[in-house]
């Protein structure tokens, strides 16, 4: 109640007073609270009035959290996860079905279990492996089903495939894995990484991901996972006496599970606002801009490229060509995967060339057991939005040449895949800088030494001309 009350006010502050969108994902996107210190001031105003609402909100909801855990009999310090987004979701879940520290003294909730006695003890055995092995094998299908109901049904990769999918993986799994009687911290953990390390597997293994983003997504993922396997450690650890009955591990477990497609459908419903984000990319050239400008306009065909970097599947640039000169001129530049289709807008020459892109093939290919397999991802989820090189003249004849890329990411926790996608397009500019550079450098060394054949030619014949006329004059 007190999170609807408070997102009423900030949506009516946001849309009436600050003429700002505002949805239930903006609480998620924590890229602009990251920056507060180098927010424009236009936008100092908003962050600050929504920083102060917040406060008395932040104090109840913290306050009320340190309640409930000491109620619950659980660490104090738990209530950190009030602040981590998504997360927070299944803590506040848990919190509320988890029965109080008296009820299990009294055993009240027993009794109550009595009626669906033992019902998760027809599938988990009492020893180490086998209880390890039960609650793998009783979440990974849950969680296979949630992947595809997202990617498919919903076509969202978002929060809830990569970040409340793992913590469920690794919560869930632990806690059928000590559903007998408590299991140690280490084991807790080790059960919760084999369950998302299995996980990554069977995607693989049923052709629904491939393996360099299952790589990609294994960070976060992996912590995820031991963040939830550690709050799962924590649960079935909190009162060795009494531990929880069936009906508790029951309603825990499957409610968890619910919240997952829960959380994915109200993310499709609401998605949240992507950024466009500029990757700037530099080298020095040795040659002048005249002389540099012909081979960013268009290249030649790149040589093969060395190292495992392109060859594990992502795009790289092979040539570029242009039709028509100025603004209108339509740049095609050529990747492994297909073409780059790029209009023209600024043609300032030997300074800037900056053009949109109105078409693009996919970013890479994945690597499967299978060949080549069609995931949604590789088509929409990373939109280049447009490009430029800019040229700046040296001192000695040089050139900064420096490329921009403008881009999207539909993937979700944005900043997170923001990082691994810089790097691929850092990697994908120095390329094509590097390229550039050594057609302009053999440019600029063929005409010095054309000049400088010139100059010795005319040296020759000044010479002779000197020898002829001081002849004439003996």
């Amino acid at each position: 109640m007190l999170f609807l009350v408070k997102h009423n006010i900030d949506r009516f502050v946001a849309v009436y007073y600050f003429n700002r969108p505002w949805s239930l994902f903006s609480y998620w996107m924590p890229s602009d609270v990251f920056s507060l210190p180098k927010l424009p001031p236009d936008q100092v105003p908003f962050y600050f009035t929504l920083l102060v609402i917040a406060l008395i909100f932040i104090w109840v909801g913290a306050t009320l959290t340190l309640r409930r855990l000491r109620d619950a009999g659980l660490p104090l310090w738990l209530v950190g996860i009030f602040f981590v987004p998504v997360v927070n979701l299944f803590f506040f879940l848990l919190l509320s079905l988890l029965p109080s520290k008296t009820a299990l003294q009294n055993n009240t909730a027993s009794q109550s279990g009595s009626r669906i006695k033992n019902l998760f003890a027809h599938f988990v055995p009492e020893g180490q492996v086998g209880s390890a092995f039960a609650g793998i094998i009783i979440t990974l299908p849950l969680a296979l089903l949630a992947t595809q109901f997202s990617i498919v049904a919903l076509e969202n990769y978002g929060w809830g495939v990569f970040v409340g999918l793992p913590f469920f993986i690794g919560l869930a799994s632990v806690l059928i894995y000590g559903y007998q009687r408590p299991r140690t911290f280490g084991a807790c953990l080790a059960v919760a990484l084999l369950s998302i390390v299995l996980f990554g597997a069977v995607l693989i293994g049923l052709a629904v991901e491939g393996l360099i983003c299952i790589v990609m997504a294994a960070p976060i993922g992996a912590v995820l996972a031991a963040f939830g396997g550690a709050i799962g450690y924590v649960i079935q650890r909190r009162d060795t006496a009494h531990a929880p009955p069936a009906t508790n591990t029951f309603t825990v477990y499957f409610s968890l599970f619910l919240l997952v497609p829960f959380l994915m459908t109200m993310e499709s419903l609401d998605a949240p606002q992507t950024r466009i984000v500029p990757v700037r990319t530099s080298v020095i050239v040795d040659a002048s801009p005249e002389q540099v400008w012909r081979h960013v306009i268009s290249f030649s065909e790149l040589p093969e490229p060395e190292g495992m970097f392109f060859k594990l599947g992502f795009a790289y640039p092979v040539r570029a060509e242009i039709e028509g000169r100025g603004v209108g001129a339509v740049r095609r530049c050529v990747f492994s995967t297909g073409a780059f289709v790029e209009p023209i807008e600024v043609w300032d020459e030997a300074r800037l060339l900056k053009f949109s892109v109105t078409a693009q093939p996919p970013a890479m290919r994945e690597w499967s057991p299978y060949g080549a397999i069609e995931t949604p991802h590789l088509d929409d989820y990373l939109l280049s939005r447009g490009g430029q090189f800019q040229l700046t003249s040296l001192s000695g004849n040089r050139t900064r040449l420096e490329g921009t890329t403008w881009y999207e990411v539909r993937i979700f926790p944005q900043r997170y895949w923001q990082t691994w996608s810089d790097v691929i397009i850092h990697r994908i500019h120095t390329r094509v800088l590097e390229h550039v550079k050594q057609l302009a450098e053999t440019d600029a060394q063929t005409q010095a030494s054309s000049l400088k054949d010139v100059s010795t030619n005319a040296d020759s014949i000044n010479g002779v001309t000197w020898r002829a006329s001081a002849s004439g004059a003996l």
